[in-house]
């Protein structure tokens, strides 16, 4: 890896070649290395503090952080706040944009507001309906889904305009993706809607929960003949993992979580566990030491609601890092550092922004 030698006008930090933002999630990504992201739960609270009290706990585990955008249509801290609070210590987020809630014309001020304040990946997402969430009397938006985001945003990236076609002085550097679920019928559809997405400028996407692998298998060798994983055009895929706590709680997920697919042999095996909890966190190390052997995945993205602190064990236990730790902020004097490092802390803008 060898660094730009001039950097984008309006950076401080400089765009390896090749690359579209100056963010370590796609350098890590493009260096060949197995990526882990996680999620943070937003507070329903304007406490600085507790959003980098939640965020400390994936510290030296976690390559980004998701922001969530109003998931499952409930209110919380918006995910621009979030990321912009994150970044300015040096943690690299996930900016998460749904089409639910906002028009065209305020989701491309958005963009461009996150850039600014150091965000350099975005998750463009259609979004869940208001029927599901807290504030059902709320009117939806809708004004795009995710295949025309990823296009607003592309463009706002790489031609420097608008949707209106006017001009961007300073585009926004930002590692686009999208998510995906490879467990919904019809099942054959979905690596073509994959391909759609990555045509729109998808990047690297998120999946939703693993727990049937041969499915993701089937999934992923229809990915590969599509050619999605070849060339300067390739995409880079997550797979989603996470702990379950208990049989109840799955079959709960299983009925109530549009999209979640839970085999009955998962729940057979929680229900034979004493120790539930216990068997949920080995469950999905089981699960990623498999999903990690699948050609074409490139890490997992790992959503432990309301267990957190399981991420960490997780992430040990299966070693998918292989020693590497990634950059959290305090954890070495970035002098100390090899600079090409795909982790190395002055990668991310904020830390300019301070």
């Amino acid at each position: 890896m060898k660094f730009d030698d001039e950097p984008v006008p309006g950076y401080s930090l400089p765009i390896l070649p090749g690359h579209v933002s100056p963010g370590r999630l796609e350098r890590v990504l493009r260096a060949g290395k197995f990526a882990v992201t996680t999620e943070i739960d937003p507070p329903d609270s304007a406490d600085p503090a507790e959003v980098l009290k939640r965020a400390a706990i994936f510290d030296g585990y976690v390559d980004a952080i998701n922001a969530t955008d109003g998931s499952g249509a409930n209110c919380h801290m918006s995910s621009v706040g979030v990321c912009s609070l994150l970044t300015r210590v040096g943690y690299a987020t996930i900016l998460q944009i749904s089409c639910r809630d906002r028009n065209r014309i305020a989701i491309q001020g958005e963009i461009l507001g996150a850039a600014a304040m150091g965000a350099c990946n975005m998750l463009c997402l259609t979004g869940d309906g208001v029927q599901a969430g807290d504030h059902p009397q709320a009117k939806p938006v809708f004004d795009l889904d995710s295949m025309s985001l990823l296009e607003i945003a592309r463009d706002m990236r790489d031609q420097c305009r608008f949707q209106s076609g006017r001009r961007i002085d300073l585009p926004p550097r930002v590692f686009l993706g999208a998510a995906e679920n490879p467990f919904v019928p019809p099942h054959e559809w979905r690596p073509h809607r994959l391909a759609k997405k990555v045509a729109a400028g998808a990047q690297f996407i998120q999946l939703q929960y693993c727990f049937d692998v041969e499915q993701l298998r089937r999934f992923m060798a229809k990915v590969t003949d599509l050619g999605l994983l070849e060339g300067p055009g390739r995409v880079f895929i997550l797979a989603g993992v996470g702990p379950l706590a208990s049989a109840r709680s799955a079959r709960w997920i299983r009925e109530h979580v549009p999209g979640v697919h839970i085999p009955d042999d998962v729940i057979r095996r929680l229900e034979g566990a004493s120790r539930p909890k216990e068997e949920g966190k080995q469950l999905c190390i089981d699960l990623v030491h498999q999903i990690r052997e699948i050609s074409g995945i490139s890490g997992i993205h790992v959503m432990a609601y309301r267990r957190e602190e399981t991420v960490a064990e997780i992430i040990d236990a299966t070693g998918v890092l292989e020693g590497r730790t990634p950059w959290y902020p305090g954890r070495d004097n970035p002098a100390e550092l090899n600079p090409e490092s795909p982790d190395a802390p002055h990668q991310e803008p904020a830390l300019a922004l301070r």
